[in-house]
């Protein structure tokens, strides 16, 4: 589960007085390649005379720095292990419960450090507004990703992504057919949004498939703004950030998530059942970016290697997220059928927002989100 990606309020000032204080560090940036080109400015891995000469300059760097990762989102515990594993490089793991701009802040504020994050995952809202900061970057894969999912020159791609999905603790409340059972006596207190909507991705795409739900589009969000307002009203909004310790607690019996993480939690909690409401299939991918001031400039590069090979893509598809570069794969024959196969179903057409959808919504949240719920 999401854990949300909000970092805690005392955790981000301990975070903005330590870095503050800490005097700037050299980074490895400037170092360069096998073929002369410094490795901040490696465009694929030709520049580095080919993967052997990325896995031996990021093998040098010895880190890589990620950022707003929970190990049970998206399988990427399993994913960081399986890169540190091959390639004998260490991960530093900060800040794992983050929101996607908590990743641009932190980038921001230690930018010329050692531990600035040297890669974002990040919602789309927040990766198209912040665009300025990444590096282009052609995996070796580039070409099997399907154009709407890619920036051209790499500069950012998505990597997985999946269906908004109520999840639900089916021994605690009762089974439902559409979004607005919700409003039922029988959720009182028990539905969970994964976040505040004007920082994390997740619940941004949450109220916008509650919206589908409610006659409203991708060019019209309010209604999905207006619904959270009357589950506030009816006492049924739970005002607590899902984790799998609150759904597995029975804190958070009802979660409102991506699928792949609401699948997630049916292997741990046999009641939990996964809902995607038919007609309001909103659909979304993660962006994946290097940061342009990278401190393992190497290592990040070589993380977007993994993170789209045949291996990487297998391991998000483990954790129940559908890989970017599926039909590719399915096509070839290198996709991990069986996992392909337990995906959750979905029925309509899927709606997947533009930027100018995204940023209309966002503005939308910012300016009517707090005062629908406060």
């Amino acid at each position: 589960m999401k854990n949300v990606r909000l970092v805690p309020a005392v955790a981000a000032l301990v975070l903005v007085a330590a870095v503050a204080c800490a005097p700037p560090e050299k980074k490895s940036s400037e170092d360069n390649t096998d073929s002369g080109v410094p490795a901040a400015s490696a465009t694929s891995a030709a520049d580095f005379g080919g993967m052997d000469g990325l896995v031996a300059a990021a093998k040098k760097e010895g880190e890589l720095n990620v950022i707003a990762l929970p190990p049970d989102w998206a399988n990427y515990g399993a994913i960081i292990k399986a890169f540190s594993d091959k390639y004998g490089i260490k991960v530093n793991s900060a800040q794992p419960d983050a929101a996607s701009q908590e990743e641009i802040n932190a980038a921001n504020q230690q930018k010329g450090r050692s531990t600035a994050p040297d890669v974002f995952d990040l919602g789309q809202s927040v990766a198209l507004a912040n665009t300025s900061l990444f590096a282009p970057y052609q995996v070796a894969t580039f070409d099997s990703i399907p154009d709407a999912m890619k920036d051209p020159n790499g500069t950012w791609v998505n990597d997985y992504g999946g269906y908004m999905s109520i999840g639900y603790d089916s021994a605690k409340v009762p089974d439902m057919s559409i979004v607005d059972d919700l409003l039922k006596d029988e959720y009182k207190g028990k539905v969970a949004l994964n976040g505040d909507p004007t920082q994390a991705g997740a619940a941004f795409s949450g109220v916008a498939m509650v919206a589908l739900s409610q006659g409203g589009s991708a060019d019209d969000i309010a209604p999905g703004v207006a619904f959270f307002s009357k589950l506030k009203q009816a006492g049924n909004f739970l005002p607590v950030d899902p984790t799998p310790a609150t759904i597995e607690s029975g804190q958070t019996p009802v979660v409102i998530d991506w699928d792949y993480l609401n699948a997630a939690e049916t292997k741990k909690l046999p009641s939990w059942k996964v809902f995607v409401p038919q007609g309001a299939v909103l659909g979304g991918y993660y962006f994946q970016a290097i940061n342009k001031d990278a401190p393992h400039p190497a290592a990040a590069r070589l993380w977007q290697e993994f993170l789209f090979s045949d291996q990487g893509q297998n391991l998000f598809l483990a954790g129940g997220a559908r890989p970017v570069r599926a039909d590719a794969m399915v096509k070839a024959g290198t996709i991990d059928s069986a996992a392909y196969e337990k995906l959750p179903p979905v029925s309509g057409t899927p709606v997947i927002m533009t930027q100018a959808q995204t940023d209309a919504a966002t503005k939308y949240l910012a300016d009517n989100w707090a005062k629908a719920i406060g």
